[in-house]
Protein backbone atom coordinates (compact mmCIF):
# COMPACT_ATOMS: atom_id res chain seq x y z
CA UNK A 1 0.00 0.00 0.00
CA UNK A 2 1.04 3.58 -0.86
CA UNK A 3 2.23 5.76 1.98
CA UNK A 4 1.65 9.51 2.33
CA UNK A 5 3.80 12.25 3.68
CA UNK A 6 1.56 14.21 6.33
CA UNK A 7 3.26 17.53 7.72
CA UNK A 8 1.72 17.61 11.16
CA UNK A 9 2.16 21.91 11.70
CA UNK A 10 1.78 22.08 15.50
CA UNK A 11 4.60 19.80 15.93
CA UNK A 12 6.88 20.39 13.28
CA UNK A 13 6.72 17.27 12.32
CA UNK A 14 6.67 14.94 8.91
CA UNK A 15 4.92 11.25 9.42
CA UNK A 16 4.50 8.65 6.42
CA UNK A 17 1.07 6.87 6.69
CA UNK A 18 -1.09 4.37 4.55
CA UNK A 19 -2.88 5.98 2.11
CA UNK A 20 -6.71 5.76 3.70
CA UNK A 21 -5.85 6.47 7.01
CA UNK A 22 -8.33 8.48 9.01
CA UNK A 23 -7.57 11.59 10.92
CA UNK A 24 -8.84 9.86 13.70
CA UNK A 25 -6.32 7.59 13.91
CA UNK A 26 -3.43 10.07 13.81
CA UNK A 27 -5.11 12.29 16.26
CA UNK A 28 -5.23 9.70 19.15
CA UNK A 29 -1.35 9.43 18.83
CA UNK A 30 -1.08 13.20 19.73
CA UNK A 31 -4.49 13.84 22.12
CA UNK A 32 -2.45 14.07 24.86
CA UNK A 33 -1.01 16.95 23.88
CA UNK A 34 -3.89 18.95 23.68
CA UNK A 35 -5.39 20.19 27.09
CA UNK A 36 -9.01 19.40 25.76
CA UNK A 37 -10.46 16.69 23.07
CA UNK A 38 -9.62 16.92 19.43
CA UNK A 39 -12.86 17.93 17.58
CA UNK A 40 -11.44 17.73 14.07
CA UNK A 41 -8.97 18.56 11.55
CA UNK A 42 -7.55 21.12 9.23
CA UNK A 43 -6.02 20.76 6.03
CA UNK A 44 -5.29 23.73 3.11
CA UNK A 45 -7.78 25.78 5.31
CA UNK A 46 -10.64 23.15 4.74
CA UNK A 47 -11.79 21.78 8.43
CA UNK A 48 -11.97 17.57 8.11
CA UNK A 49 -14.12 15.83 10.77
CA UNK A 50 -11.84 13.42 12.21
CA UNK A 51 -13.72 10.56 10.40
CA UNK A 52 -12.54 11.63 7.19
CA UNK A 53 -9.88 9.70 5.30
CA UNK A 54 -6.17 10.97 3.56
CA UNK A 55 -5.54 9.89 0.23
CA UNK A 56 -2.94 12.72 -0.54
CA UNK A 57 0.20 14.32 0.66
CA UNK A 58 -0.47 17.37 2.54
CA UNK A 59 -0.45 19.68 5.84
CA UNK A 60 -2.55 18.38 9.26
CA UNK A 61 -3.60 20.49 12.00
CA UNK A 62 -5.73 19.49 15.30
CA UNK A 63 -8.53 21.62 15.85
CA UNK A 64 -9.59 21.23 20.00
CA UNK A 65 -11.74 23.34 21.64
CA UNK A 66 -9.61 26.38 22.07
CA UNK A 67 -10.75 27.33 18.73
CA UNK A 68 -14.10 28.45 18.01
CA UNK A 69 -14.78 25.67 14.77
CA UNK A 70 -13.45 22.63 17.80
CA UNK A 71 -16.32 24.44 20.38
CA UNK A 72 -18.93 24.65 17.46
CA UNK A 73 -17.97 20.83 16.61
CA UNK A 74 -18.21 19.80 20.71
CA UNK A 75 -21.50 21.92 21.32
CA UNK A 76 -23.74 19.83 18.34
CA UNK A 77 -22.12 16.64 19.73
CA UNK A 78 -23.34 17.89 23.53
CA UNK A 79 -27.25 18.80 21.90
CA UNK A 80 -27.19 15.15 20.30
CA UNK A 81 -26.65 14.01 23.39
CA UNK A 82 -28.96 15.81 24.76
CA UNK A 83 -31.85 14.88 22.12
CA UNK A 84 -31.20 11.37 22.52
CA UNK A 85 -31.69 11.29 26.44
CA UNK A 86 -34.72 13.66 26.33
CA UNK A 87 -36.30 10.86 23.12
CA UNK A 88 -35.28 7.49 25.82
CA UNK A 89 -36.92 9.28 28.57
CA UNK A 90 -39.88 11.25 27.39
CA UNK A 91 -40.56 9.73 24.19
CA UNK A 92 -40.84 11.56 20.80
CA UNK A 93 -40.15 15.14 21.95
CA UNK A 94 -38.22 17.77 20.52
CA UNK A 95 -35.44 20.19 21.88
CA UNK A 96 -36.05 24.13 21.29
CA UNK A 97 -32.66 25.93 21.71
CA UNK A 98 -33.68 29.48 22.42
CA UNK A 99 -30.97 31.59 22.45
CA UNK A 100 -27.01 31.77 23.93
CA UNK A 101 -26.39 32.56 27.22
CA UNK A 102 -23.63 32.87 29.42
CA UNK A 103 -20.93 29.81 28.47
CA UNK A 104 -24.12 27.90 27.72
CA UNK A 105 -27.46 27.43 25.74
CA UNK A 106 -30.70 27.81 26.70
CA UNK A 107 -33.16 24.89 26.06
CA UNK A 108 -36.44 23.78 26.47
CA UNK A 109 -38.14 19.98 25.76
CA UNK A 110 -41.09 20.60 23.62
CA UNK A 111 -44.24 20.11 25.86
CA UNK A 112 -42.27 19.78 29.23
CA UNK A 113 -41.10 22.34 32.24
CA UNK A 114 -39.02 20.22 34.18
CA UNK A 115 -38.13 20.23 38.12
CA UNK A 116 -34.57 19.89 39.72
CA UNK A 117 -35.20 15.76 39.94
CA UNK A 118 -36.06 15.76 36.21
CA UNK A 119 -33.35 17.81 35.02
CA UNK A 120 -30.99 15.53 37.49
CA UNK A 121 -32.24 12.54 35.87
CA UNK A 122 -32.02 13.91 32.40
CA UNK A 123 -28.37 14.90 32.97
CA UNK A 124 -27.40 10.95 34.65
CA UNK A 125 -28.90 10.11 31.30
CA UNK A 126 -26.75 12.50 29.55
CA UNK A 127 -23.32 10.83 31.40
CA UNK A 128 -24.25 7.49 30.36
CA UNK A 129 -24.45 8.00 26.94
CA UNK A 130 -20.90 9.34 26.96
CA UNK A 131 -19.63 7.06 28.59
CA UNK A 132 -21.07 4.29 26.15
CA UNK A 133 -18.93 6.22 23.58
CA UNK A 134 -21.83 5.78 20.77
CA UNK A 135 -20.08 6.43 17.24
CA UNK A 136 -21.51 9.56 15.63
CA UNK A 137 -22.28 7.95 11.94
CA UNK A 138 -22.74 10.58 9.08
CA UNK A 139 -24.81 9.51 6.18
CA UNK A 140 -26.64 11.35 3.24
CA UNK A 141 -29.68 10.72 2.49
CA UNK A 142 -32.25 12.47 -0.89
CA UNK A 143 -33.59 15.23 0.23
CA UNK A 144 -37.25 14.17 -0.24
CA UNK A 145 -36.71 11.11 1.80
CA UNK A 146 -35.41 13.25 4.45
CA UNK A 147 -38.71 15.89 4.21
CA UNK A 148 -40.34 12.38 4.70
CA UNK A 149 -38.32 11.20 7.74
CA UNK A 150 -38.05 13.77 9.97
CA UNK A 151 -41.32 15.05 9.25
CA UNK A 152 -42.49 11.31 10.72
CA UNK A 153 -39.87 11.83 13.54
CA UNK A 154 -41.76 14.93 14.47
CA UNK A 155 -38.91 17.02 13.44
CA UNK A 156 -41.45 19.25 11.22
CA UNK A 157 -38.72 22.27 11.54
CA UNK A 158 -36.56 20.22 9.53
CA UNK A 159 -37.99 19.42 6.89
CA UNK A 160 -39.69 22.11 6.74
CA UNK A 161 -36.05 24.16 6.48
CA UNK A 162 -35.34 20.80 3.64
CA UNK A 163 -38.06 22.04 1.81
CA UNK A 164 -36.52 24.81 0.22
CA UNK A 165 -32.87 23.25 -0.02
CA UNK A 166 -31.23 23.27 -3.36
CA UNK A 167 -29.74 20.20 -3.40
CA UNK A 168 -30.62 17.28 -3.83
CA UNK A 169 -29.11 15.41 -1.08
CA UNK A 170 -29.06 16.06 3.22
CA UNK A 171 -26.08 15.06 5.32
CA UNK A 172 -27.74 13.77 8.37
CA UNK A 173 -26.11 11.82 11.38
CA UNK A 174 -27.23 8.63 13.33
CA UNK A 175 -26.04 7.84 16.84
CA UNK A 176 -27.53 4.91 19.08
CA UNK A 177 -30.35 4.54 16.24
CA UNK A 178 -31.43 8.12 16.17
CA UNK A 179 -31.77 10.14 13.88
CA UNK A 180 -30.96 14.25 13.61
CA UNK A 181 -29.86 16.81 11.46
CA UNK A 182 -27.07 19.64 12.54
CA UNK A 183 -25.66 22.90 10.59
CA UNK A 184 -22.51 21.40 10.57
CA UNK A 185 -19.62 19.01 11.63
CA UNK A 186 -19.83 16.50 14.84
CA UNK A 187 -17.39 15.03 17.07
CA UNK A 188 -16.20 10.99 15.94
CA UNK A 189 -18.32 9.72 19.22
CA UNK A 190 -19.97 10.77 22.14
CA UNK A 191 -16.63 9.85 24.50
CA UNK A 192 -15.12 12.73 23.76
CA UNK A 193 -18.16 15.06 25.77
CA UNK A 194 -17.03 14.44 29.05
CA UNK A 195 -17.79 18.58 30.40
CA UNK A 196 -20.89 19.77 30.69
CA UNK A 197 -23.47 20.97 32.72
CA UNK A 198 -27.22 21.18 33.00
CA UNK A 199 -28.90 24.76 34.83
CA UNK A 200 -32.40 25.08 36.01
CA UNK A 201 -33.94 28.52 34.84
CA UNK A 202 -37.07 29.61 35.54
CA UNK A 203 -40.24 28.38 34.00
CA UNK A 204 -38.72 24.54 33.34
CA UNK A 205 -36.24 25.90 31.20
CA UNK A 206 -32.51 25.10 31.47
CA UNK A 207 -28.79 26.18 30.66
CA UNK A 208 -26.45 23.44 28.54
CA UNK A 209 -23.39 24.80 30.07
CA UNK A 210 -20.49 24.01 28.07
CA UNK A 211 -16.60 24.28 28.25
CA UNK A 212 -15.40 27.48 26.75
CA UNK A 213 -12.31 28.67 24.47
CA UNK A 214 -10.81 30.36 27.30
CA UNK A 215 -11.64 27.09 29.86
CA UNK A 216 -11.57 24.62 27.23
CA UNK A 217 -10.64 21.31 29.40
CA UNK A 218 -13.67 21.92 31.91
CA UNK A 219 -16.76 23.07 31.70
CA UNK A 220 -17.03 26.95 31.96
CA UNK A 221 -18.41 29.30 34.81
CA UNK A 222 -21.57 30.10 34.20
CA UNK A 223 -22.91 33.88 35.01
CA UNK A 224 -25.99 35.44 35.33
CA UNK A 225 -27.35 37.59 32.63
CA UNK A 226 -31.23 38.04 33.93
CA UNK A 227 -31.66 41.05 32.02
CA UNK A 228 -30.47 40.09 28.43
CA UNK A 229 -32.29 36.34 29.20
CA UNK A 230 -35.39 37.95 29.60
CA UNK A 231 -34.81 40.05 26.47
CA UNK A 232 -34.23 37.30 24.28
CA UNK A 233 -37.35 35.50 25.60
CA UNK A 234 -39.73 38.81 24.98
CA UNK A 235 -38.69 39.17 21.45
CA UNK A 236 -39.14 35.12 20.91
CA UNK A 237 -42.59 35.99 21.84
CA UNK A 238 -42.71 38.82 19.29
CA UNK A 239 -41.62 35.83 16.17
CA UNK A 240 -44.72 33.21 17.93
CA UNK A 241 -47.00 36.29 17.20
CA UNK A 242 -45.94 36.69 13.30
CA UNK A 243 -45.89 32.94 12.80
CA UNK A 244 -41.37 33.32 12.20
CA UNK A 245 -39.94 30.94 14.82
CA UNK A 246 -36.78 29.66 11.84
CA UNK A 247 -35.64 29.86 8.19
CA UNK A 248 -38.60 27.39 7.31
CA UNK A 249 -41.23 29.98 8.04
CA UNK A 250 -39.22 33.06 6.97
CA UNK A 251 -39.12 31.27 3.57
CA UNK A 252 -42.25 30.44 3.54
CA UNK A 253 -43.44 33.70 3.62
CA UNK A 254 -40.76 34.98 0.72
CA UNK A 255 -42.31 32.64 -1.34
CA UNK A 256 -45.91 33.96 -1.29
CA UNK A 257 -44.12 36.90 -2.33
CA UNK A 258 -43.94 40.68 -2.71
CA UNK A 259 -47.28 41.58 -0.19
CA UNK A 260 -46.53 39.39 2.47
CA UNK A 261 -43.12 40.14 2.44
CA UNK A 262 -43.73 43.78 2.77
CA UNK A 263 -46.33 43.48 5.38
CA UNK A 264 -43.85 41.88 7.52
CA UNK A 265 -40.97 44.46 6.46
CA UNK A 266 -43.83 46.70 7.85
CA UNK A 267 -44.68 44.95 10.84
CA UNK A 268 -40.98 44.40 11.78
CA UNK A 269 -40.29 48.01 11.61
CA UNK A 270 -43.30 49.08 13.87
CA UNK A 271 -42.23 47.09 16.51
CA UNK A 272 -38.74 49.04 16.60
CA UNK A 273 -40.52 51.89 16.70
CA UNK A 274 -43.07 51.21 19.11
CA UNK A 275 -39.83 49.69 20.91
CA UNK A 276 -37.95 53.45 21.01
CA UNK A 277 -40.96 54.87 21.57
CA UNK A 278 -41.07 53.06 25.21
CA UNK A 279 -37.61 53.59 25.66
CA UNK A 280 -38.06 57.58 25.03
CA UNK A 281 -41.13 57.86 27.04
CA UNK A 282 -39.53 56.17 30.09
CA UNK A 283 -36.37 58.40 30.16
CA UNK A 284 -38.97 61.53 29.84
CA UNK A 285 -40.89 60.01 33.01
CA UNK A 286 -37.51 59.95 34.91
CA UNK A 287 -37.13 63.76 36.03
CA UNK A 288 -33.52 63.54 36.89
CA UNK A 289 -31.93 62.36 33.97
CA UNK A 290 -30.02 64.17 32.38
CA UNK A 291 -27.27 61.80 30.56
CA UNK A 292 -28.47 58.89 27.64
CA UNK A 293 -25.69 56.20 27.41
CA UNK A 294 -26.08 53.71 24.39
CA UNK A 295 -23.71 50.81 24.39
CA UNK A 296 -23.25 47.98 22.24
CA UNK A 297 -21.11 45.30 20.32
CA UNK A 298 -20.14 46.03 16.60
CA UNK A 299 -22.76 46.72 14.26
CA UNK A 300 -25.79 46.49 16.51
CA UNK A 301 -27.14 49.26 14.98
CA UNK A 302 -26.33 51.59 17.99
CA UNK A 303 -26.23 55.05 15.49
CA UNK A 304 -29.67 54.27 14.03
CA UNK A 305 -30.85 53.38 17.34
CA UNK A 306 -29.22 56.66 18.95
CA UNK A 307 -30.66 58.94 15.98
CA UNK A 308 -34.15 57.43 15.91
CA UNK A 309 -34.27 57.82 19.76
CA UNK A 310 -33.33 61.55 19.62
CA UNK A 311 -36.10 62.03 17.30
CA UNK A 312 -38.64 60.48 19.59
CA UNK A 313 -37.08 62.25 22.54
CA UNK A 314 -37.98 65.73 21.00
CA UNK A 315 -41.48 64.31 20.04
CA UNK A 316 -42.16 64.51 23.77
CA UNK A 317 -40.17 67.99 23.96
CA UNK A 318 -36.60 67.07 24.89
CA UNK A 319 -33.68 68.84 23.23
CA UNK A 320 -31.04 65.70 22.65
CA UNK A 321 -27.53 66.79 22.58
CA UNK A 322 -25.24 64.17 21.57
CA UNK A 323 -21.58 63.78 22.33
CA UNK A 324 -19.67 61.14 20.30
CA UNK A 325 -16.47 58.75 22.64
CA UNK A 326 -14.73 58.91 19.59
CA UNK A 327 -13.88 62.75 20.26
CA UNK A 328 -12.19 61.87 22.97
CA UNK A 329 -9.72 59.21 22.15
CA UNK A 330 -5.69 59.98 23.64
CA UNK A 331 -3.47 61.42 20.78
CA UNK A 332 -2.28 58.54 18.29
CA UNK A 333 1.35 58.90 20.00
CA UNK A 334 -0.30 58.02 22.95
CA UNK A 335 -2.73 55.07 22.48
CA UNK A 336 -1.76 51.70 23.48
CA UNK A 337 -0.51 48.95 21.68
CA UNK A 338 -2.01 45.27 21.62
CA UNK A 339 0.22 42.11 22.26
CA UNK A 340 1.08 42.65 18.82
CA UNK A 341 2.15 46.21 18.57
CA UNK A 342 -0.93 47.30 17.15
CA UNK A 343 -3.12 49.87 18.43
CA UNK A 344 -5.87 48.87 20.68
CA UNK A 345 -8.68 51.42 19.70
CA UNK A 346 -10.48 49.38 22.00
CA UNK A 347 -9.05 49.53 25.53
CA UNK A 348 -10.71 51.94 27.90
CA UNK A 349 -6.82 53.14 28.12
CA UNK A 350 -7.14 54.79 24.68
CA UNK A 351 -9.77 57.08 25.99
CA UNK A 352 -9.60 60.55 28.20
CA UNK A 353 -11.45 59.17 30.84
CA UNK A 354 -10.43 62.13 33.42
CA UNK A 355 -11.31 64.76 30.87
CA UNK A 356 -14.81 63.01 29.54
CA UNK A 357 -15.69 62.94 33.60
CA UNK A 358 -14.45 66.65 33.90
CA UNK A 359 -16.52 67.96 30.96
CA UNK A 360 -19.63 65.62 32.22
CA UNK A 361 -19.34 67.38 35.44
CA UNK A 362 -19.26 70.42 34.21
CA UNK A 363 -22.53 70.33 31.81
CA UNK A 364 -24.46 68.76 34.67
CA UNK A 365 -23.90 71.94 36.79
CA UNK A 366 -24.64 73.95 33.77
CA UNK A 367 -21.03 75.68 32.91
CA UNK A 368 -19.74 76.41 29.57
CA UNK A 369 -17.50 73.20 27.91
CA UNK A 370 -15.52 73.21 25.20
CA UNK A 371 -15.47 70.03 23.95
CA UNK A 372 -12.45 67.84 21.94
CA UNK A 373 -12.92 67.23 18.11
CA UNK A 374 -11.06 64.31 17.45
CA UNK A 375 -9.17 64.39 13.72
CA UNK A 376 -8.48 60.58 12.95
CA UNK A 377 -6.38 61.79 9.64
CA UNK A 378 -3.70 64.22 12.29
CA UNK A 379 -4.70 61.30 15.21
CA UNK A 380 -4.86 64.33 17.22
CA UNK A 381 -7.57 65.84 19.60
CA UNK A 382 -8.19 69.40 19.56
CA UNK A 383 -10.42 71.66 21.28
CA UNK A 384 -13.59 73.46 19.81
CA UNK A 385 -13.67 76.97 19.61
CA UNK A 386 -17.07 77.34 20.76
CA UNK A 387 -18.47 76.28 24.19
CA UNK A 388 -21.15 73.96 25.19
CA UNK A 389 -23.89 74.51 27.61
CA UNK A 390 -26.74 72.53 28.62
CA UNK A 391 -30.29 74.18 29.02
CA UNK A 392 -32.40 72.51 30.91
CA UNK A 393 -34.33 71.00 28.78
CA UNK A 394 -31.44 69.30 27.03
CA UNK A 395 -30.25 65.74 27.32
CA UNK A 396 -26.67 64.72 26.54
CA UNK A 397 -26.86 61.41 23.75
CA UNK A 398 -23.61 59.81 24.50
CA UNK A 399 -22.92 56.61 22.54
CA UNK A 400 -19.54 54.31 22.33
CA UNK A 401 -18.54 50.65 22.90
CA UNK A 402 -17.67 51.98 26.72
CA UNK A 403 -20.99 53.76 27.28
CA UNK A 404 -22.12 50.99 30.27
CA UNK A 405 -18.22 51.33 31.53
CA UNK A 406 -18.62 52.61 34.99
CA UNK A 407 -14.94 54.49 34.87
CA UNK A 408 -17.05 56.66 32.65
CA UNK A 409 -19.69 58.01 34.97
CA UNK A 410 -17.94 57.58 38.44
CA UNK A 411 -18.01 61.32 38.87
CA UNK A 412 -21.79 61.71 38.01
CA UNK A 413 -25.08 60.52 39.92
CA UNK A 414 -26.31 57.60 38.96
CA UNK A 415 -29.70 59.16 38.87
CA UNK A 416 -29.09 61.11 36.22
CA UNK A 417 -28.06 58.85 34.30
CA UNK A 418 -30.16 56.24 31.68
CA UNK A 419 -28.17 53.32 30.28
CA UNK A 420 -29.17 51.40 27.03
CA UNK A 421 -27.65 48.29 26.02
CA UNK A 422 -27.95 47.46 22.12
CA UNK A 423 -27.27 44.28 19.84
CA UNK A 424 -28.63 41.64 17.31
CA UNK A 425 -30.77 39.37 19.44
CA UNK A 426 -31.22 37.21 16.76
CA UNK A 427 -34.95 35.29 17.78
CA UNK A 428 -34.65 33.40 15.27
CA UNK A 429 -33.56 29.90 14.77
CA UNK A 430 -32.41 27.57 11.57
CA UNK A 431 -34.32 24.84 12.81
CA UNK A 432 -35.32 24.36 16.37
CA UNK A 433 -31.76 22.89 17.62
CA UNK A 434 -30.29 24.49 15.31
CA UNK A 435 -29.44 28.30 16.36
CA UNK A 436 -28.42 31.48 14.66
CA UNK A 437 -25.33 32.44 16.69
CA UNK A 438 -26.21 37.07 17.20
CA UNK A 439 -22.03 37.41 16.33
CA UNK A 440 -23.00 35.77 12.76
CA UNK A 441 -25.72 38.58 12.20
CA UNK A 442 -23.52 41.37 13.13
CA UNK A 443 -20.48 39.91 11.43
CA UNK A 444 -23.10 39.88 7.88
CA UNK A 445 -23.71 43.50 8.85
CA UNK A 446 -20.16 44.51 9.49
CA UNK A 447 -18.90 43.10 6.00
CA UNK A 448 -21.58 44.95 4.09
CA UNK A 449 -21.56 47.95 6.01
CA UNK A 450 -17.11 47.61 5.46
CA UNK A 451 -17.34 47.30 1.86
CA UNK A 452 -20.52 49.71 1.05
CA UNK A 453 -18.99 52.89 3.64
CA UNK A 454 -15.54 52.08 4.80
CA UNK A 455 -13.54 50.30 1.36
CA UNK A 456 -12.60 47.73 3.40
CA UNK A 457 -13.02 44.03 1.68
CA UNK A 458 -14.37 41.39 2.89
CA UNK A 459 -11.45 39.34 3.78
CA UNK A 460 -10.34 42.21 5.45
CA UNK A 461 -13.39 42.28 8.08
CA UNK A 462 -12.82 38.82 8.37
CA UNK A 463 -9.09 39.03 9.22
CA UNK A 464 -10.18 42.04 11.96
CA UNK A 465 -13.33 40.04 13.78
CA UNK A 466 -11.34 38.31 16.04
CA UNK A 467 -9.28 41.09 17.47
CA UNK A 468 -13.37 43.10 17.84
CA UNK A 469 -15.08 40.04 19.56
CA UNK A 470 -12.01 39.77 21.82
CA UNK A 471 -12.60 43.26 22.65
CA UNK A 472 -16.44 42.65 22.92
CA UNK A 473 -15.97 40.00 25.30
CA UNK A 474 -13.36 42.39 27.74
CA UNK A 475 -14.79 45.65 27.34
CA UNK A 476 -18.50 45.61 26.62
CA UNK A 477 -20.37 42.15 27.44
CA UNK A 478 -19.26 42.26 31.12
CA UNK A 479 -21.63 45.28 31.61
CA UNK A 480 -24.45 44.63 29.49
CA UNK A 481 -26.56 43.83 32.62
CA UNK A 482 -25.63 47.32 33.77
CA UNK A 483 -28.38 48.58 31.51
CA UNK A 484 -31.37 49.66 32.59
CA UNK A 485 -32.96 48.57 29.34
CA UNK A 486 -31.78 46.84 26.33
CA UNK A 487 -33.27 47.51 22.37
CA UNK A 488 -32.55 44.40 20.23
CA UNK A 489 -32.09 45.86 16.66
CA UNK A 490 -32.26 42.29 14.83
CA UNK A 491 -34.61 42.01 12.23
CA UNK A 492 -36.53 38.98 11.59
CA UNK A 493 -36.13 39.40 7.70
CA UNK A 494 -32.67 40.66 7.44
CA UNK A 495 -30.55 38.41 7.04
CA UNK A 496 -32.80 37.05 3.76
CA UNK A 497 -31.53 40.61 2.96
CA UNK A 498 -27.87 40.90 3.95
CA UNK A 499 -27.70 37.48 1.82
CA UNK A 500 -27.94 39.52 -1.41
CA UNK A 501 -24.88 41.73 -0.39
CA UNK A 502 -22.81 39.38 1.31
CA UNK A 503 -22.78 36.54 -0.41
CA UNK A 504 -21.07 37.44 -3.89
CA UNK A 505 -17.91 39.21 -1.48
CA UNK A 506 -17.53 35.83 0.51
CA UNK A 507 -17.87 33.43 -2.57
CA UNK A 508 -14.69 35.69 -4.10
CA UNK A 509 -12.52 33.93 -1.66
CA UNK A 510 -10.26 31.24 -2.21
CA UNK A 511 -8.77 28.73 0.12
CA UNK A 512 -5.23 30.12 -0.09
CA UNK A 513 -6.90 32.36 3.00
CA UNK A 514 -7.12 30.90 6.20
CA UNK A 515 -10.18 32.86 6.13
CA UNK A 516 -11.63 30.88 3.64
CA UNK A 517 -13.36 28.47 6.32
CA UNK A 518 -15.09 31.12 8.09
CA UNK A 519 -16.17 32.74 4.56
CA UNK A 520 -17.51 28.95 3.43
CA UNK A 521 -19.30 28.39 6.73
CA UNK A 522 -21.19 31.67 5.87
CA UNK A 523 -21.71 30.88 2.52
CA UNK A 524 -23.55 27.71 3.75
CA UNK A 525 -25.37 29.77 6.31
CA UNK A 526 -26.75 32.18 3.57
CA UNK A 527 -27.89 29.15 1.40
CA UNK A 528 -30.73 28.25 3.75
CA UNK A 529 -32.15 31.23 3.46
CA UNK A 530 -34.40 32.59 0.08
CA UNK A 531 -33.51 36.48 -0.85
CA UNK A 532 -35.76 39.06 -0.50
CA UNK A 533 -35.39 41.57 -3.23
CA UNK A 534 -37.90 43.95 -2.20
CA UNK A 535 -35.93 46.36 -1.14
CA UNK A 536 -38.16 49.37 -1.58
CA UNK A 537 -40.24 47.87 1.03
CA UNK A 538 -37.52 48.82 3.65
CA UNK A 539 -38.01 52.22 5.25
CA UNK A 540 -35.05 54.60 5.08
CA UNK A 541 -35.20 55.03 8.80
CA UNK A 542 -34.45 51.26 9.15
CA UNK A 543 -31.71 49.98 11.40
CA UNK A 544 -30.73 47.29 8.17
CA UNK A 545 -30.41 50.36 6.11
CA UNK A 546 -27.07 52.01 8.33
CA UNK A 547 -25.96 48.14 6.29
CA UNK A 548 -26.85 47.83 3.22
CA UNK A 549 -27.21 51.65 2.15
CA UNK A 550 -29.98 54.45 1.43
CA UNK A 551 -30.24 55.45 5.25
CA UNK A 552 -32.09 59.14 5.99
CA UNK A 553 -29.77 59.05 9.08
CA UNK A 554 -26.53 58.74 8.15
Amino acid sequence: MREIKIILKQFDKIIYRPEGVSINSIAKDYKSFFKSPIMAGRSENEILELCSDIYENCELEFIDLSNIDGLRIYTRGMLFVLFISARQIYGPVDILVHHSISTGLLCEISGRKLNEKELLELKERMKSIVKSDYPFIKGTMRKFKAIKNFGEDNQTDKANLFKYRRKSTVNVYWCNGYLNYFYGYLPISTGSLQNFDLILRENGLFVLNLPSIDSPGKTATFQERKKLEKNFLNYEKWGDLVGVNNIGDLNDIIVKGHKAVGDLIRVNEALHEKRIASIANKIKERKDIKIIFIAGPSSSGKTTFAQRLIIQLKVLGIRPKKISLDDYFVDRDKNPKDENGNYDFETTEALQIELFNDHMRKLLMGKDVKLPNFDFIEGKSYLSSEPTKLEKDQMVVIEGIHALNPLLTRSIEREKIFKIYASALTQMNIDNMNRIPTTDVRLLRRIVRDNQYRGHSVLKTLKMWKTVRKGEEKYIFPFQEEADTMFNSALIYELAVLKLFAEPLLIGIDNSDPEYIEAKRLVRFLNYFLPVPFLEDIPLTSIIREFIGGSSLR
